[in-house]
């Protein structure tokens, strides 16, 4: 054959290796931070056009990459408004990849409702086990964040999926949660939950009577595609679940929040001249600490878990510590929460057990350092 015969067929083209999602994870992670949202999508997109799975890449570069933004926020090596840039890019690239035509699934099994707690704006995670369901072939009603039950339950009525899945972050969202999985199943729909609020191993998800819990997307897809997930029982109440709420006490305490921060507060600037000092900023954000601690609190009475409130503590000494604050500095308003709840025998133990959790000293039955 002549080499100058352009009939000879062209050589086979080579196909691009696929990258490794560690390779990825950090072209993404890099986009992000110089908020480069066009380039971000490129990655993703020549990622999806090079042959890796879209699953795959959700799971294993989106998501880990907005998990490293968490981490590097609470050691404060990034801002909030970064976070914030950074997890509306990621959303913007879980979008994309939902759109691209490697991802097109035509659905071939059930319904199911996607939503978060209410009061849970933490989306991500919502949206990204939205988008492995549709891959997997389920028909999704995706509902966002910060759900009320009300409005999920009238969904419900409205399309009769087979599950709902819930997504939380935070374990102060614990209650609504509760209320919401027992509304949900009240109409006949099974609940799977997920997310950090319901603790390590999903200990929390089955204390509040969820049929099921799974760590991550990918897992929750697996559980639904395994067998149908059981029936709620009839008749089941919140108060089932958590016998210990008749004592009041969680009650009593989330009713109080805002008068046990303005009391808590006023009794620091007593004791504390340093604190008359503050900026409006620095008062802003002591109150808004002082809020998270009460309702950290609240959580832990709820679901009779002083773990709750302790691994807040810690996280938040974590937190400050990467901002040159000293983790001791909590206790004095635990010390002052504690004497205002003298009379609640388990928000008196909780406060001890946190303050034990931060300085190795537990506090006194009186609220000072033994």
């Amino acid at each position: 054959m002549s080499p100058y015969d352009t009939t000879a067929p062209a050589p086979a083209p080579v196909a691009a290796p696929v990258a490794e999602p560690e390779q990825l994870r950090a072209q993404v992670w890099e986009s992000v931070m110089a908020f480069d949202e066009a380039a971000t999508v490129g990655v993703v997109l020549r990622a999806l056009d090079d042959g890796m799975a879209a699953e795959n890449l959700l799971v294993d570069v989106i998501a880990s990459v907005q998990g490293r933004v968490g981490r590097e926020w609470a050691a404060n090596r990034i801002t909030v408004a970064q976070e914030h840039a950074a997890t509306a890019i990621n959303d913007r690239a879980v979008a994309a990849v939902a759109l691209h035509p490697s991802a097109h699934t035509a659905p071939t099994r059930g319904r199911v409702t996607v939503a978060c707690v209410d009061g849970e704006w933490h989306a991500l995670p919502a949206r990204l086990l939205a988008e492995v369901l549709r891959l997997r072939g389920w028909r999704v009603d995706y509902l966002g964040a910060q759900v009320t039950a009300p409005h999920l339950v009238a969904h419900l009525h409205r399309t009769g999926p087979d599950a709902v899945a819930l997504s939380g972050s935070l374990a102060t969202r614990l209650p609504a949660a509760h209320a919401t999985i027992t509304a949900c199943q009240a109409v006949g729909t099974p609940v799977m939950v997920g997310g950090a609020a319901f603790g390590p191993g999903g200990r929390h998800a089955r204390l509040l009577g969820a049929d099921i819990w799974a760590p991550d997307a990918r897992a929750a897809a697996d559980e639904l595609a395994r067998s149908p997930l059981p029936r709620p029982r009839p008749g089941h109440q919140a108060i089932d679940d958590l016998p210990h709420l008749d004592d009041q006490e969680y009650t009593l305490v989330a009713r109080s929040r805002a008068r046990l921060v303005r009391k808590v507060f006023g009794r620091l600037e007593d004791a504390h001249p340093a604190v008359r000092a503050y900026t409006e900023a620095q008062r802003e954000r002591t109150a808004e600490d002082l809020s998270h601690i009460v309702e950290f609190l609240a959580a832990a009475l709820y679901t009779g878990d002083e773990d709750i409130f302790c691994g807040f503590l810690q996280w938040t000494a974590g937190v400050l510590d990467a901002r040159g604050v000293p983790a001791g500095s909590l206790v004095p308003a635990l010390e002052l929460l504690q004497r205002e709840l003298q009379d609640f025998p388990r928000a008196t133990a909780t406060l001890r057990a946190g303050a034990a959790r931060l300085t190795r000293t537990p506090l006194t039955a009186a609220g000072t350092a033994e």
